[in-house]
């Protein structure tokens, strides 16, 4: 494991402890990592690259690692494509593990499992193996997860496998499921329309009893023309939907044009600049960044690429810029992302995405301050991959970047996000992780552990260990 020592920016926060009143202050500390321990949960998990992706390790899969009153629940696939849930108490080395009744359909890694609590009644859902085409559904019983203890971890906890939300029919061509939990307890899920460089999100939203059909909030169309060409089709990917503390929704992403003419090389990859929007009212309007209602979901007014006022970072369609990437919000409830590009000093034209963002790929850290303005800092950690990055903020809003690999670098509020530096190296420690990670992003606020996911490098279709690793924050 390779360390570097971390700049002494921990002595210039004025934020107080946590804990401490009055006169009482101390500075805030830095970014860091402290290992916890690490456990297999499959020691012959599936594995095919396919998207330059592995389905049981895709960034984007929103929850493939979740964390609910004292238990962490993990979902995969296994060698021979049954879909398995595991569950086990908070530091625990061992999972117990169901089988969903469902098996994969193709090796396609955008197939993947997402996991979602609604917390009006204790129910764990699943939505998986969807691209473009039909889903499947499962829940649990209600109250699984408020008694996960006094409940036995068996597959009569669960209902049969549905191609509905309990009879209802969302899309015949459904991608991208991601659960977010509402603060008062309902359970919504986001996902895309239609297909790639043609599609449109939208919201379903289940309060306890029934699912309800919220509708799409982006459309498809519109002109957007680069320096090279025009397209008239395209599709937001997010790189997130989250609530933060005071009941805000937030969502940054990219948009993908269809028309491979706006490009520089047929090469590259269409998308184009990050944007952002954010709603106040549980998704059912958004405004852009100047507080504008930029769309309604459900409505006629959808989120068009020719509204104003919605690229907080603009970038044409020549740098490989990834879609899907992360965010994250402070304690102040201020949106982080990290986004990653070939910056313009490797050349302003891009030739093949996954050649040039593995040789020149960087990740960069945007966000919104507290005077309004956006920043932007380079982390400077060559990706040496084509794959996504994510993010997480501890309980002092330091920032860490958990890159490909198993790679994790921090930054310290008190600098002002400048003091990125490596705080642990999975290359090093002989992780041998394929690349890109699956994160807990409920964990950190809970106990203040960073958990990770990663499956062992393998090759072809030889199944390989999938495993966690664990590392305590700053508290």
């Amino acid at each position: 494991m390779r360390r570097r020592t971390l700049l002494a920016t921990a002595l210039l926060s004025t934020a107080a402890t946590p804990g401490l009143t009055g006169v009482a202050r101390a500075a805030a500390p830095g970014p860091s990592l402290t290992p916890a321990g690490s456990t297999t949960l499959d020691t012959r998990a599936i594995y095919f690259v396919s998207y330059d992706g592995l389905v049981n390790n895709n960034s984007f899969q929103k929850n493939g690692l979740l964390t609910y009153k004292g238990h962490q629940y993990a979902a995969w696939y296994t060698a021979d494509r049954n879909a398995v849930v595991g569950r086990r108490v908070l530091g625990a080395s061992t999972w117990e593990t169901v089988k969903a009744g469902h098996t994969l359909r193709y090796d396609d890694s955008h197939n993947v499992i997402s996991m979602g609590v609604s917390r009006a009644d204790g129910r764990l859902h699943l939505n998986m193996d969807s691209h473009s085409d039909g889903f499947t559904y499962v829940k649990s019983v209600a109250g699984l997860m408020d008694n996960p203890s006094g409940l036995s971890w068996t597959a009569s906890r669960f209902g049969a496998p549905q191609s509905t939300l309990d009879g209802l029919a969302l899309t015949s061509q459904f991608t991208y499921p991601q659960f977010v939990s509402t603060p008062e307890g309902k359970l919504q899920l986001s996902y895309r329309v239609a297909v790639s460089g043609n599609g449109r999100n939208a919201l379903a939203e289940y309060d306890g009893a029934s699912w309800a059909a919220l509708g799409e909030w982006t459309s498809s169309t519109g002109t957007y023309t680069s320096e090279h060409g025009s397209s008239t089709a395209r599709n937001m990917y997010l790189h997130g939907i989250d609530y933060d503390r005071n009941g805000r929704l937030h969502a940054f992403f990219t948009w993908r044009e269809q028309n491979s003419a706006v490009m520089c090389s047929g090469g590259g990859i269409t998308n184009h600049d990050t944007g952002y929007v954010y709603s106040d009212d549980r998704g059912r309007t958004w405004r852009n960044n100047a507080g504008t209602v930029v769309g309604t979901t459900g409505g006629s007014d959808k989120i068009s690429v020719t509204d104003p006022g919605l690229v907080v970072d603009p970038l044409n369609p020549d740098h490989s810029l990834m879609n899907q990437e992360s965010q994250f919000t402070d304690s102040a409830g201020l949106p982080h992302a990290v986004i990653s590009y070939v910056p313009g000093r490797f050349g302003q034209c891009t030739t093949n995405y996954v050649t040039d963002r593995t040789n020149n790929g960087r990740a960069f850290h945007l966000r919104k301050n507290a005077s309004g303005s956006w920043q932007k800092t380079e982390i400077p950690v060559p990706l040496n991959s084509s794959q996504r990055t994510k993010l997480i903020l501890d309980r002092y809003d330091n920032a860490y970047a958990i890159l490909p690999f198993c790679r994790v670098a921090g930054a310290s509020k008190a600098s002002g996000y400048t003091d990125w530096t490596i705080l642990y190296d999975g290359v090093d420690a002989g992780r041998d992780a394929f690349g890109e990670v699956v994160i807990d992003e409920t964990r950190v606020a809970q106990d203040d552990v960073l958990s990770v996911m990663y499956q062992v490098r393998s090759s072809g279709t030889t199944p390989s260990a999938l495993r966690t690793l664990d590392f305590r924050l700053p508290v």
